[in-house]
């Protein structure tokens, strides 16, 4: 696994997804059920934010920072700038060490699912991308507890076998691939 490769699609898969966002109501529903499209576009905004804090200072902090001056795009080439630098080999999320590709394939999950939820609430039908999906879902996979359902996630969602890992990803996470309604 490479986690920048990872974390370069995700975010151009993202970008995609956040460029109909700007014609689109930020009050929509998305299939976060707690946040509206202005809320989810602030989270991942916090998530950009989390991971360019520790590819560049080593340490992400526990509480987002309130700073909206960049957007999405700045932030994204923010951060692929700090990964093509070169982070350390470890970064500290609160106290606790955190190895620094485990911390860009999980940012990878949390942006290209995310960007798929922006494009839900935008209306627009927009696959993940196959080979990114296979990808991203043994990551979920590790990365998504029990205690988390209900809390972080919704309950997965049953799908059939012949399901494509673009599906079978957004299920694991609790999403149904369809728009919302």
């Amino acid at each position: 696994m490479n986690a920048g490769e990872l974390l370069e699609r995700a975010l151009a898969y993202a970008l995609g997804s956040v460029a109909e966002a700007e014609s689109a109501g930020l009050g929509r529903i998305t299939p976060c059920a707690e946040w509206d499209l202005g809320e989810l576009l602030d989270h991942l905004d916090d998530s950009l934010d989390a991971l360019y804090e520790g590819l560049t200072g080593g340490r992400i902090g526990l509480l987002p920072h309130a700073d909206r001056v960049c957007g999405f795009r700045t932030r994204a080439r923010a951060v692929l700038g700090a990964w093509a630098a070169g982070p350390g080999d470890e970064v500290l999320v609160g106290e606790r060490p955190l190895d620094v590709r485990v911390m860009g394939a999980v940012g990878a999950v949390e942006i290209a699912v995310h960007g798929w939820d922006v494009a839900q609430a935008c209306g627009r039908a927009r696959p993940l991308p196959a080979a990114l999906a296979a990808e991203l879902l043994p990551i979920a996979r590790c990365v998504v507890a029990v205690e988390d359902r209900g809390v972080r996630f919704a309950e997965p969602v049953a799908v059939g076998s012949r399901a494509s890992a673009g599906v079978r990803l957004l299920a694991f996470l609790g999403r149904r691939d369809c728009l919302p309604g």
